[in-house]
């Protein structure tokens, strides 16, 4: 049902140099703006990642989750044990809320929806993911369009569960892939744009002590 093209397109990691953007810092836990291109943890034979610069600043950051190296937006990283174990169990029972910006080509004929289509790893052709019905872990996503431009449209996104590739399939699924997909997009989508049009713009969660409801924002970058 869902069978899109497989793009050869090269790739040469060559992450920002960019400084290390701290949203936030407490006690518990840090906030920070990962950059797009930048890995969120270290690859096979790529040390450079979010996680080692976070480190560089504070020896004691532990890692609770990840975004795709070509997604920008917030990651929080815990400063004690205590604070990782709490964040962890909230992003694995999905009580954290999270919302994502994209710009996504064309014009959706709906102002808000639900996506719910499984995902499981298309091996053959790693790193891309697939729909599939027989295999495939439950995915969820909702959207919600925010601006219309002539060509593009800027939406909202809304996870609700945390596949890998989740919400770059989801709308290319929608049938309006996001600007700048070098894995998902067809050419005159992915050369809009030298990079990915997605970005983790806002963060809920309790606090590690005290249990208090918080909440972060990181400006789009684009």
């Amino acid at each position: 049902m869902y069978d899109f093209p497989v793009y050869n397109r090269p790739f040469d990691y060559t992450p920002p140099k960019s400084p290390l953007s701290l949203i936030a810092e407490t006690e518990d836990y840090l906030l920070v703006d990962k950059p797009a291109g930048l890995l969120s943890v270290p690859g096979k034979s790529e040390p450079d990642c979010l996680e080692a610069r976070v480190q560089s600043y504070c020896s004691d950051a532990l890692t609770i989750h990840r975004l795709d190296m070509a997604t920008s937006g917030l990651m929080i990283f815990a400063k004690t044990k205590h604070a990782q174990r709490h964040l962890g169990l909230q992003f694995e029972k999905r009580q954290t809320v999270k919302s994502y910006l994209a710009e996504i080509a064309g014009k959706p004929c709906a102002e808000s929806g639900r996506i719910n289509l499984p995902i499981w790893t298309d091996w053959p052709h790693r790193p891309r993911q697939k729909i599939d019905y027989e295999k495939g872990r439950a995915a969820v996503t909702d959207w919600t369009v925010l601006e219309t431009k002539a060509a593009t449209t800027r939406v909202s996104l809304h996870p609700k569960t945390g596949r890998s590739h989740q919400l770059r399939l989801h709308m290319l699924c929608l049938g309006h892939p996001i600007l700048g997909d070098r894995l998902y997009a067809p050419e005159d989508i992915f050369t809009q744009s030298k990079r990915l049009h997605l970005h983790a713009h806002s963060l809920k969660f309790r606090e590690p002590t005290g249990g208090a409801w918080v909440e972060y924002i990181s400006p789009s970058p684009f």
